[in-house]
């Protein structure tokens, strides 16, 4: 009898080991020195200094019945559209990989590379430092697509389970002053200190990987620091990785447009905080989690999000520098860009935006947003759907503009507003921006099974 039962739990364990199979690579995507880092606009040189390398890491998942995904994480400011369009059509034609079936996420890091056409009125290169550019960021698309098919290579019976931990060092920076809002601290605004984590074993019960993310911007030091550095995020993947030898750690940025890290300034805090992350992270590990099962359903969808209105007028004014008591050269820069769109009889009206979801089951769904998304847009999204176990990123697949909610929008400042210009978008979104993205997000939740 004893036999037996020991017999039917191999069967059984052996049954749940195939229901999914995982597997992971890397790949170091450090820029030579020197080079200039993106983020800051406040930057007048490049880089010479690597405090912390840099890295590109990719998750695949794939089930017993056909589901398959990708999820790349990656220590850069954002992908610019144009890179991760060109990633995916090549991921789809060397791996069979659908565009759902690919999920492109950045930490955010303000210490990272620059990227060919990825906030591009903050720079103004000569031809070298330009080719520069253009030579790293053709690499590090081909470093991607190789990546992802070593992580397709790497599959392997694995099982999967998720829980949610808590870290408190993000806080809102919408401060509110005497003239509308400023970059500051706001502890009572809007917040999210979830910490979502996906374990990966194999089925003797040994970590592979682990997934975890968390809504905070990568800008613990200011634009005065100019070494390249993965920060808080890349400071707890690595804690992780040295805790558990042979795991890989991966960290997804989730809805932190308006979010900075609290306390910061020094680099201490960034291994304060990278601490407080892992610790947070370590402790789901050893915790209660929740079984992750089949089938694993993606979708991805672009919906069309509509600017505010706007007029040839007002950018060769803004060319000028009309009613500025000094040019302001981004400005300019953004007004020529928008002009020549208009002599081109296209207008930018509107901006492509991304809506991507991968659901297990009913016991894990993520939601993956391109931009600078907002916290408001997480809160919502869980509160619109209660019943599923949701997770929330921004910064996936395409960076082009941060993403605010309507709130957001009417109160103005750098996020709705300014950014703009560094991004060289023609200026902020209409009111229908939250409810143009929550159809889309209604409908790619819908085509993937998620209940209200």
């Amino acid at each position: 009898m004893k036999r037996m039962c020991l017999a039917a739990l191999v069967l059984v364990s052996a049954a749940c080991a195939a229901d999914f199979q995982a597997g992971v690579a890397r790949v170091n995507i450090t820029p030579p020195m020197p080079f200039w880092l993106s983020g800051y606009a406040s930057r007048t040189n490049p880089a010479t200094v690597v405090r912390h390398e840099l890295f590109a890491k990719a998750l695949a998942l794939a089930d017993d019945r056909g589901g398959k995904v990708v999820i790349v994480t990656a220590d850069l400011i954002g992908f610019p559209r144009a890179m991760s369009d060109d990633i995916a059509a090549r991921v789809a034609k060397q791996y069979g990989l659908g565009r759902p079936q690919l999920l492109l996420n950045t930490s955010h890091t303000h210490y990272g590379p620059v990227l060919r056409s990825g906030l591009s009125i903050m720079f103004n290169f000569d031809g070298a430092e330009l080719d520069r550019v253009d030579v790293y960021t053709r690499k590090l698309a081909d470093d991607i697509v190789t990546l992802v098919g070593a992580a397709l290579a790497d599959l392997a019976p694995a099982q999967f389970a998720c829980g949610h931990g808590s870290a408190g060092f993000a806080m809102n920076r919408r401060e509110k002053a005497t003239a509308g809002v400023k970059l500051g601290e706001n502890p009572t605004g809007p917040m999210d200190h979830d910490v979502p984590v996906l374990r990966i074993t194999a089925p003797d019960g040994k970590l592979r990987a682990v997934l975890f993310a968390y809504a905070c911007h990568g800008t613990t030091m200011s634009g005065k620091f100019n070494e390249v550095d993965s920060d808080f995020g890349g400071y707890a993947q690595r804690a992780l990785e040295q805790a558990h030898p042979g795991a890989t750690a991966l960290y997804m940025a989730l809805c932190s447009g308006d979010q900075n890290p609290k306390p910061r300034g020094e680099y201490a805090h960034i291994e304060q905080h990278g601490r407080e992350l892992a610790g947070a992270v370590e402790r789901v590990l050893t915790g209660e989690l929740k079984t992750v099962r089949p089938p694993l359903r993606t979708a991805h969808n672009v919906t069309r999000l509509d600017f505010a209105e706007h007029t040839r007028a007002q950018f060769e004014q803004e060319a000028v520098g009309a009613g500025l008591a000094k040019p302001d050269k981004y400005r300019q820069r953004r007004a020529n860009l928008m002009l020549a769109a208009y002599d081109q009889g296209q207008p930018v009206r509107q901006l492509p935006f991304q809506v991507q979801a991968l659901r297990f089951g009913a016991d894990l769904t993520l939601l993956a947003l391109s931009g600078e998304v907002v916290v408001d847009y997480a809160l919502r999204a869980k509160r619109e759907f209660p019943g599923e176990n949701l997770t929330v990123a921004g910064y996936c697949n395409d960076v082009s503009s941060y993403l605010p909610s309507l709130r957001v929008l009417r109160e103005g400042g750098y996020e709705p507003d300014t950014s703009m210009i560094y991004y060289g978008q023609p200026g902020p979104f209409s009111e229908k921006v939250e409810e143009q993205v929550f159809a889309a997000i209604h409908q790619v939740l819908k085509q993937v099974g998620a209940k209200e």
